[in-house]
């Protein structure tokens, strides 16, 4: 009897290496599918700009030069771009998280004059939306367009994450907040020193949505702004794109640097791949900070109990 539960085991411990092997092996497939898109762009952007726009370059990068970035940073209205991306993904990030962070706990509290009514007003806007012209007029009408502002205020409210935060705070000891209503403390006070501290998993996941969505819009830039010195990052990336060809004519046409120099040579296809690496990166390097924070909250805020 004993040899036959050894032999089990045996064979149960070599089916279980198996399947870690098969497991490690899938999600390695799969991680260099998700990475090789970004890689292949950026070993494009340090080529020969010849052998990138004839697609010569898949694995490995040939003639390395970082001209590329040097000539794309240097383009009119891209610093300025690059600012006004960075300001109104933190400052909207920011207003974002405390929105949803504060509307998510009043809508815990019981003493909410008709809190379920506001609640589900706040809920049903994912679901209608006016339209673009009906919120053009609007933003308009409130002398938001053209403004730095309107990329932020629309965005404050988020429907979802109040949802996520209201979950979050749901799933708390109601005793921390009796504890403090004991000791005298306000709304304010339960929200800036309980909920806060305690909710940071949710908030950083609020915060990555937030984060993501600001600095990959475009469309606001598009519908709303006329004036080139509130252009973003992105709706540059966007017209640099439609219009590569004749950017990188005027770039060659620059004289910075020598048309003989064959590797520094701007292309259509250098202008879309550099233009997408300095668009991508910032935020590629933020992820990681949020992401220990990240699984949690979305775990623990998607499912109540």
């Amino acid at each position: 009897m004993e040899a036959v539960v050894k032999k089990h085991h045996k064979k149960m411990k070599s089916g279980d290496v198996a399947f870690s092997i098969i497991n490690y092996l899938v999600f390695i497939i799969i991680t260099l599918i998700c990475v090789y898109p970004f890689y292949y762009m950026i070993i494009n952007t340090i080529s020969n700009n010849e052998l990138s726009a004839n697609g010569v370059i898949n694995f490995l990068p040939k003639g390395i030069h970082l001209g590329n970035y040097i000539q794309v940073l240097s383009l009119n209205g891209l610093p300025m771009a690059a600012l006004i991306s960075v300001a109104r993904t933190v400052i909207g990030t920011v207003c974002a998280v405390l929105a949803s962070a504060f509307l998510g706990f009043l809508f815990t509290q019981e003493e909410l004059w008709h809190r379920k009514f506001w609640y589900r007003f706040f809920v049903i806007t994912m679901y209608f939306n006016a339209g673009i012209i009906p919120m053009f007029i609007t933003m308009r009408t409130l002398h938001l367009t053209n403004t730095f502002w309107v990329y932020i205020l629309p965005a404050i409210v988020q429907p979802f994450s109040i949802i996520m935060v209201k979950t979050y705070v749901e799933s708390m000891p109601k005793s921390l907040q009796e504890a403090a209503e004991i000791d005298g403390a306000g709304i304010l006070t339960i929200f800036w020193k309980i909920i806060l501290p305690t909710a940071k998993p949710i908030l950083a996941t609020v915060a990555i949505w937030a984060a993501v969505a600001q600095w990959n819009s475009f469309q606001d830039t598009l519908i709303y702004i006329t004036d080139q010195k509130l252009y973003s990052l992105q709706y540059l990336l966007y017209t640099y794109i439609n219009q590569a060809s004749s950017l990188a004519a005027m770039v060659r046409n620059t004289g910075t640097v020598s048309a003989a120099m064959l590797a520094s040579q701007q292309t259509p296809t250098s202008i879309r791949m550099t233009v997408s690496v300095i668009v991508v990166l910032p935020i590629l390097f933020v992820y990681p900070i949020f992401q220990r924070f990240f699984v949690s909250g979305i775990m623990i805020g998607s499912v109540k109990g």
